[in-house]
């Protein structure tokens, strides 16, 4: 329902020039003057800056407007910015439209000022047309679980427990492995200051025990997460340790006992430990387990020499694991990372030299509390090596068999582990291969000085050979120095590989729990990178570590205070309000078949087929993904503030000039939409004959809005959302891609192409092939002839379903309502 007397601002923003510099902006505000129901159309030079601001609060008053449009950069920026400013002078917040026109217009057309200026002319009238059918909305208030979960035991995970623990908040810490720590605990020392690693982090290790605020729960996974931020319910399963660590005192008799001999996993293998086990002295719980999978007690005859030997009877081979159900308002994902694993580089001998090492095997050999008590030692004869060489970014910086990414650490912890051979033995020879050396930290630099004076060798150049000698097993390596411009050969008691860092292998299976998104490099992908870096693109959810990215220690720590705060403002708020996009169900029309409750990803429809009573909505529930609303066949729902009119309005004012020019575009607002948004950013060219739409997700995208834009003229339409199964509102892009199935039938019995209707799942991280993809339809766009876009429109115009051939029928949903 549009109001009488409508009464729109325009503020288009020149950004300095990043829009002004490839958009006549003035162009654009003098048209935006001529449409319908604009009262007053203004250019401001900054409009997210204070004075900016001012201004819009000052027209609001002075000519009383209802309706605000603000044309600037992306709406993922700033939308909730000009949301407060209209909202502090009485205006409901749900009454501005705000749009691209630097993302999706200026920094994609840089060398087309006349065409970028069309399009976003173009684009102020979609928006003008969407903004006179806003309507004010209601944010439900939402009450805050006070409590947090945090994924991962690691120095980030440990950090950020603590820090929420210590302001008041019931944490609950979940690490897969049978104690926290992480990488950390392994390490001998740190850079850039060389303390101890296990001296600093083992006691905030104990404290996470101790701290009557922190349930730990180690050797644990989380299995489903479901609700939403301030409000989510968490299910964990806790692996059967076989120990109760409530009563182990840890003596040891029971490893004692044990005949199973294994490699121990945290002295990187050249150390054996028992099937009953602690996994390192200081370990937190500080208690033994059994490791089943080798225990002979699993087998048809039982060993039980542990059971025997333990004093405290506190063994039980017979134990299972444990289901845990909580509920928490915030969720801190700091699962870390893993380290690259050299075997698939032939050319550094990994797998066939003994003596080619990791970095990370030689922190346990170089560490006092290593299987040689901090006495260094090459691994083939325990001799110790005096000519040691470091091989720079294994695994790093490279497309082949390798990751293309920096991994951050690298340089620095070759910097140090040199100082560290230089503290046992001054007069060993060691030779860094390298291409760069990025000390760029505070500390850095220097300690890269002190390695060079203590006689350390810097040879830019990454080798080509190595070579074992048959009788020493010594390594000959063969390099191009670049800086001598000499092929040089060195014969080396040992080799160390300086391995890069890379995501977690099981990260995608918690990714789907979480319903996250990754980056290129497969990292988890943040909201914003420079404005929100430590929050998910899902509310509540925030990241800590190198879960994220590649880091150090300190910046670990860093990031999961920050996640901390964070999270604690969200559950310090003790109150949120709500997106009041929710669907509204019109129960005159309602015929209660009940497709609207099999759609909806989230549970929250609630239909009594029999009693016909009409759909129910758990309003708290309802994430807002518009999917129910494309699939009700009776237009019995509308989603509020993405309703059907506003959709065909849009798609009304971007073909009303030059229709068969024009590319209607559907984004959906986490992926796609956020992937034009990196091509904008990265400043990727492609044509301007596109007209993007944002939907909340691609499962909003109606049937009849396709139909509408080709009835309107549109040559090309692109539906465009999540990957499957990365989809923000978990499975409703599989009722996008069921749709497009079904259009493409239809599309083809009309007689019109249905290559003409394009569906691409684009994430968020994938702005270069966003680009591309806009480039690819501009040919599509080239090849449609104006006799089929005559045609589709007459067809379409002339074409009537009766409710009946509209509606689903109960059979054909069956089997995708188990997605």
């Amino acid at each position: 329902m549009v109001e009488e007397n409508l009464r729109i601002g325009v503020f288009v923003c020149d950004c300095g020039l990043n829009i002004a510099g490839s958009v006549d902006t003035e162009e654009v505000r003098r048209s935006a003057e001529e449409l319908p129901d604009v009262v007053v159309s203004v250019r401001n030079r900054y409009t997210c800056a204070d004075p900016g601001q001012a201004e819009i609060k000052r027209h609001i008053k002075e000519h009383n407007l209802n309706r605000v449009v603000v044309a600037s950069c992306t709406p993922r920026l700033h939308e909730l910015t000009f949301r407060k400013c209209i909202e502090d002078v009485g205006l409901n917040p749900y009454l501005l439209e705000m749009t691209s026109i630097r993302e999706h217009c200026s920094w994609v057309h840089l060398y087309d000022r006349e065409s970028a200026t069309k399009k976003a002319k173009d684009i102020v009238k979609i928006a003008v047309a969407r903004a006179r059918l806003l309507q004010a909305q209601q944010e439900m208030e939402i009450p805050v679980t006070d409590a947090a979960l945090v994924i991962g035991g690691g120095v980030a995970g440990i950090q950020a427990a603590l820090d929420l623990a210590d302001a008041g908040h019931q944490v609950y810490l979940v690490e897969e492995k049978p104690s926290i720590g992480g990488i950390m605990a392994e390490l001998d020392k740190t850079f850039p200051t060389m303390d101890c690693s296990i001296c600093v982090l083992g006691p905030k290790m104990m404290d996470v025990g101790r701290h009557p605020l922190i349930k730990l729960l180690a050797y644990s996974t989380v299995e489903a997460v479901s609700g939403y931020v301030g409000n989510f319910k968490v299910r964990i399963r806790q692996k059967a340790r076989y120990v109760d660590e409530t009563l182990c005192n840890v003596c040891g008799k029971c490893s004692e006992a044990c005949p199973v001999v294994l490699p121990d996993e945290f002295q990187q293998g050249f150390s054996s430990r028992k099937a009953a086990y602690i996994p390192f002295p200081q370990a937190v719980p500080s208690a033994f387990l059994i490791d089943m999978e080798h225990c002979l007690g699993n087998n048809p005859v039982a060993c039980v020499k542990c059971i025997d030997a333990c004093e405290k009877k506190c063994i039980d081979l017979h134990a299972q694991d444990k289901i845990t159900e909580v509920e928490v308002g915030a969720i801190i994902v700091a699962t870390g990372m893993d380290v690259y694993d050299p075997a698939q580089l032939d050319e550094y001998g990994y797998t066939l030299f003994e003596n080619v090492i990791t970095s990370m095997e030689f922190e346990r050999l170089i560490c006092g509390g290593g299987p040689t008590e901090g006495h260094l030692v090459r691994p083939s004869d325990h001799k110790t090596p005096k000519r040691i060489g470091f091989i720079q970014c294994v695994g790093s910086r490279t497309e082949n068999r390798g990751n293309p990414y920096c991994s951050n650490v690298c340089c620095m912890n070759t910097v140090k582990d040199s100082l560290l051979i230089k503290e046992h033995d001054p007069d060993a020879e060691i030779f860094v291969f390298y291409m760069d050396i990025r000390a760029f930290g505070k500390g850095f630099e220097d300690l890269l000085r002190r390695s060079r004076e203590a006689g350390v060798r810097y040879i830019r150049g990454l080798p080509g050979e190595i070579r074992e000698g048959p009788v020493t097993k010594n390594l000959l390596v063969k390099v191009e120095n670049t800086t001598t411009a000499r092929v040089e050969e060195y014969d080396l008691d040992m080799v160390i590989l300086s391995v890069g860092l890379e995501p977690k292998a099981n990260l995608k299976k918690l990714m789907s729990v979480l319903n996250l998104s990754q980056t290129s490099d497969g990292f988890l992908m943040e909201a914003h990178p420079k404005l929100r870096p430590v929050d998910a693109p899902t509310p509540g959810i925030f990241y800590a570590g190198c879960v994220e990215a590649p880091k150090d220690i300190k910046d670990s720590v860093t990031q999961a205070g920050a996640a901390a705060a964070r999270s604690s403002i969200l559950l310090n708020a003790g109150v949120l309000k709500g997106e009041a996009i929710k669907a509204m169900i019109d129960l005159d029309a309602c015929t209660s078949c009940g497709v609207c409750a099999r759609v909806c990803p989230y549970g929250a429809m609630k239909v009594d087929v029999k009693a016909k009573s009409g759909a129910q909505l758990v309003v708290a529930a309802c994430a807002g993904c518009g999917t129910c609303a494309a699939e009700c066949r009776f237009d019995a729902i509308t989603m509020q503030h993405f309703s059907d009119a506003q959709v065909l309005a849009q798609i009304d004012a971007a073909l009303e000039t030059d229709p068969e020019q024009k590319i209607i575009t559907f984004l959906c607002n986490w992926c796609s939409y956020a992937a034009s948004d990196l091509a904008g950013v990265s400043r990727m060219q492609f044509p301007p004959n596109n007209r993007f739409i944002r939907t909340m997700c691609s499962g909003r995208v109606d049937e009849k809005f396709i139909l509408h834009a080709f009835k309107k003229g549109a040559p090309l339409v692109l539906l465009s959302g999540c990957h499957l199964g990365d989809c923000h509102y978990i499975s409703a892009n599989h009722w996008t891609m069921r749709r497009a199935d079904k259009l493409w039938d239809k599309l083809e019995k009309l007689g019109i192409r249905p290559e003409r209707l394009q569906l691409e799942w684009i994430s968020a991280a994938e702005g270069p092939r966003f680009a591309q993809i806009m480039r690819q339809l501009e040919e599509m766009r080239q090849k449609v002839t104006p006799e089929e876009i005559a045609h589709a429109r007459k067809v379409i115009s002339e074409r009537k379903l009766s409710a009946k051939e509209e509606a689903a029928p109960e059979d054909e949903l069956s089997d995708v309502a188990k997605v």
